[in-house]
């Protein structure tokens, strides 16, 4: 993104197709911009004589004629989303309505607002930090309670508060080791206590581990938990997918080998994202193209949290002694899951010869799929989500939290090891980047584009 903060911008706020659109604009020139096309309708009174957070009725004019009635919301910087002069213009949903608006704006001066613009001139303004930033795109994202819960709880700035804290202990104990360094002839000179500082890098070191840790379980829940649907042909894959998203998304035929790349949806499960997988069924076969889709099988199961080896319950035995040479190495540890299929036709089920969950179903007929449902809970193993955790859910967060924990476990050698200040405070100072890169602080332009670019316009 290429442009200037003295630029005054204007941007559609609102999804199409609702009764009422909003037009956002924020820069310098906002309100006197917003008052060369808008007329009160009390007469006399301007938008800029208006009191800050006040709602003015008028009329949104081309000069000639009225296009439409409309509420215009006034905020004065730096009290505003942005920091800066801001308005919004409330009218009425029409996209003829919402376009010849913008387009009156821009032939004011304004120009379009790039995507993400708003919310990086509120990051830039001080008005958030970068995580709190990157919280309103996970916010408006959000599917689940779970992840709004998180997104909430990381743009009211808890994630930020803990990395504060950390950070600003680490710049005492690097101030007062940089402090050695100036009176290096007296060897016997130490203000920064060893013993405190291992203390220190110690306690670091467990929180920003679990900082770490937790990605796992906040990746599963921003993206969904993985989970494979796997098994021999025609053993009812796709039947099963279609029946949980309650849809005809994936073929269903009597010939084998159908589905022959791997089909992938979402469905919220008690609050819970799962994202399913539908996979090419495993048998022999001499059909290239089958072929490859049965080896992408196996990459998915290796990358799901949960398995389903659907099986035939009128062969259940036979298919599992057929496959499970191939299945269950690529199920170490994972949650599997046995579904015996086709319940309704077979006299009696066998008994799983490995320990992991089982069940019997009709995905044709829908029988006892509010019990998998139940199953795919309880073997997803989420943890209950309050205000007050800090979980990662952001792959840039985790990539620097890891670099900032290899540099706290160096320092912790490094004590053990004796070695001079000047390296233990190189590692310290790294540290403090990597924690300071995850609030903005150091971020560079590049970083920011890339972050900023994947918002949606009006934001």
């Amino acid at each position: 993104m290429s442009y200037s903060q003295e630029d005054t911008i204007c941007a559609i706020a609102t999804a199409q197709g609702g009764a009422i659109g909003v037009i956002r604009v924020s820069g310098p020139l906002a309100i006197a911009h917003t008052s060369a096309i808008f007329k009160c309708a009390k007469v006399g009174k301007r938008l800029e004589d208006c009191q800050p957070y006040s709602l003015t009725y008028g009329h949104i004019t081309d000069g000639t004629e009225i296009v439409d009635e409309v509420m215009v919301s006034l905020f004065k910087a730096p009290h505003s989303y942005t920091g800066e002069d801001s308005t919004e213009i409330a009218c009425h949903g029409s996209p003829y309505i919402l376009q010849r608006v913008i387009q009156l704006l821009i032939s004011q001066g304004c120009r379009l607002a790039q995507p993400g613009e708003y919310t990086q001139r509120a990051f830039l303004n001080g008005k958030m930090d970068l995580s709190q930033a990157e919280a309103v795109a996970d916010l408006i994202a959000s599917t689940s309670a779970a992840t709004h819960r998180l997104a909430m709880n990381q743009m009211r700035g808890g994630f930020s508060k803990q990395l504060a804290t950390l950070r600003d202990e680490l710049l005492k104990f690097t101030s007062l080791i940089e402090l050695e360094l100036d009176f290096s002839d007296h060897e016997d000179l130490e203000f920064a206590d060893r013993k405190e500082l291992h203390e220190l890098a110690n306690h670091i070191e467990q929180v920003i581990a679990k900082l770490v840790d937790s990605f796992e379980v906040g990746n599963a829940i921003k993206r969904g938990v993985p989970v494979a649907i796997i098994g021999e042909t025609n053993v009812g894959k796709s039947t099963l997918l279609n029946a949980l998203l309650c849809e005809d998304r994936a073929i269903v035929s009597e010939i084998s080998g159908t589905t022959r790349d791997v089909i992938e949806d979402t469905i919220n499960i008690q609050g819970i994202t799962f994202r399913f997988i539908d996979t090419a069924g495993i048998r022999q076969t001499s059909d290239v193209i089958e072929n490859m889709g049965i080896e992408r099988t196996f990459q998915q199961i290796d990358q799901a949290s949960i398995v389903l080896w659907m099986l035939d319950a009128t062969c259940a035995l036979r298919q599992y002694n057929d496959l499970q040479a191939q299945i269950l190495p690529h199920c170490e540890g994972k949650q599997l899951i046995l579904v015996y299929n086709k319940e309704d036709l077979a006299s009696a089920l066998p008994s799983p010869s490995i320990a992991c969950e089982h069940i019997a179903i009709s995905a044709k007929r829908g029988t006892h799929l509010d019990e998998l449902k139940q199953l795919l809970v309880q073997c997803a193993h989420l943890p209950e989500i309050s205000q007050a955790d800090v979980i990662v859910t952001n792959a840039r967060h985790h990539e620097a939290l890891t670099h900032a924990l290899e540099a706290i476990q160096r320092v912790q050698q490094g004590m053990d090891m004796g070695i001079s200040g000047d390296f233990l405070a190189q590692d310290i100072r790294e540290c403090i980047h990597h924690l300071s890169d995850i609030v903005g602080e150091v971020t560079t332009d590049d970083t920011l584009q890339f972050i900023f670019k994947h918002f949606c316009v009006g934001k």
